[in-house]
């Protein structure tokens, strides 16, 4: 495990100076801490941005290279570690910010357990429960809590659906025009 190291903005270094290996090595182990911390809050989620800024200022050492490039990376190894350790993974605690763990999260559970989820984002909502039970969250309600999508996600999919039923066509009876039934039979004409 690599060591934190106390900080400063003189003795920030760069990843680029530190070297690819050095530096993701000391991301995932203050990612790990981290993630804990969010699991303690139930219901608590955090950005992909939010991650890569903790680690790097945790760590002492900064980059320049966009998140999207290294975060799968880093979450990636700690999921393994929790794997390794028969935990739930902590990477269902990061969402992008649409509210969503990503595409990546879905070809790492694959590899962690042999399974496509169905849906990568239920599938997380259940492993931030399991995080949540897990790691003892504070405010966790009587009965254990519940699964959840992180609320822009679940608010997003509910716009969604609410659009794809008005869109649906209307079917009219061809006599009268009225709208018909689910059953297809016009209850004016019937």
């Amino acid at each position: 495990m690599t060591e934190t190291r106390e900080t400063t903005p003189e003795t920030t270094l760069n990843a680029a100076d530190v070297g690819v290996e050095e530096s993701r090595a000391a991301w995932v182990a203050e990612a790990r801490p981290f993630l804990i911390e969010v699991a303690r809050s139930y219901r608590s989620v955090v950005t992909h941005k939010e991650l890569a800024e903790a680690v790097q200022e945790r760590s002492g050492i900064r980059t320049e290279q966009r998140v999207h490039y290294w975060i799968d990376d880093i979450l990636g190894a700690v999921s393994r570690d929790c794997a390794a350790k028969d935990e739930p993974l902590l990477s269902s605690l990061c969402v992008n910010r649409e509210g969503s763990v990503g595409t990546s999260y879905a070809g790492l559970v694959l590899e962690l357990t042999g399974e496509t989820p169905d849906d990568p984002d239920d599938h997380a909502a259940k492993q931030r429960l399991e995080c949540h039970r897990f790691f003892e969250a504070a405010d966790l309600p009587d009965g254990g809590g519940s699964a959840a999508l992180v609320p822009q996600l679940a608010n997003a999919r509910a716009r969604i659906r609410k659009a794809a039923v008005a869109a649906r066509p209307v079917q009219t009876c061809p006599t009268c025009y009225m709208e018909l039934l689910p059953t297809g039979v016009c209850d004016t004409c019937d």
